[in-house]
């Protein structure tokens, strides 16, 4: 899709009850390596095309690695429910195996490993529950789903709610999703700078499902009452947060998607200050 000198890797997952499930590992390499990598894991509605993080990288001796998770972006699969998972740990087997490739197959000595939105929340969790094997060597967030962006009344007793009956019925569609003024900022047939495929990363995103929120919910209680993340790490955010739901041109400086009050507010529950 990018082509030359991005390569990719299919690595294959077993099955699940849609089918065979796969992620997909991009790789750019520096031009002069210098042991050194970057894992980057994209958010909810999403997939790698952001080269310029890649080539930002490379041109410091960094080799780049981006995953498309299962059922996101190269790995979507006919027959698939684009994005649906019932718990974050279900993305666990790809970030292992993304990492064996870049640390024993690539002989690569340090790792940093870098999540946007969702990913953030994901890298966050799996970095806690690897941390005794110490995969990587730093963490960096950039805008984590730490938070619903909702009232508290949506974020708590609803949500609770949505939670239950995500067990009993996780392919349920909820009311409500994205909006499109996030990519109206994003997307150059729209207000943004950047092209990439729509029929992976829709102008709206894909249906919201209640199974979905569920794992997002419990992922989130979880790093709410604390995780032990034993590497540096360094959060990234806007400095506020866009509250409107019809396109504004100040929707390009500012969060669009999430509350960056809550980013700040639960970043010290990543582990213990160094």
């Amino acid at each position: 899709m990018l082509g030359p000198p991005y390569e990719r890797q299919t690595i294959e997952l077993g099955s699940d009850d849609e089918g065979p499930v796969v992620a997909t590992l991009v790789r750019r390499r520096a031009e002069r390596p210098t042991g050194r990598a970057v894992l980057y894991v994209h958010g909810f509605v999403d997939y790698f095309f952001q080269t310029h993080v890649a080539d930002f990288f490379a041109e410091r001796g960094w080799d780049f690695y981006a995953l498309d998770l299962r059922k996101y972006g190269r790995s979507l699969l006919p027959g698939q429910t684009p994005n649906f998972c019932r718990d974050l740990s279900d993305y666990f087997p790809e970030l292992d195996a993304a990492a064996k490739i870049i640390r024993a197959d690539d002989g690569h000595d340090t790792l940093l490993a870098m999540g946007h939105s969702t990913g953030g929340l994901i890298l966050s969790l799996w970095a806690h529950a690897r941390r005794e094997a110490r995969i990587v060597d730093g963490l960096m967030l950039n805008s984590p789903f730490f938070d619903i962006n909702a009232p508290w009344l949506v974020r708590r007793p609803l949500a609770a709610a949505v939670s239950r009956l995500g067990r009993r019925a996780p392919q349920r569609i909820l009311p409500f999703g994205l909006g499109t003024v996030y990519g109206e900022s994003l997307h150059a047939d729209h207000r943004g700078e950047w092209s990439y495929d729509l029929a992976w990363k829709p102008l709206a995103g894909f249906p919201v499902r209640a199974g979905w929120l569920n794992a997002i919910r419990t992922a989130q209680r979880q790093l709410r009452a604390g995780l032990e993340i034993p590497v540096p790490v360094l959060l990234a955010c806007s400095t506020r947060s866009f509250r409107g739901t019809k396109w504004h041109d100040s929707a390009t400086s500012a969060d669009a998607v999430l509350d960056v009050e809550h980013m700040v507010r639960w970043a010290p529950r990543l582990g213990p200050p160094l």
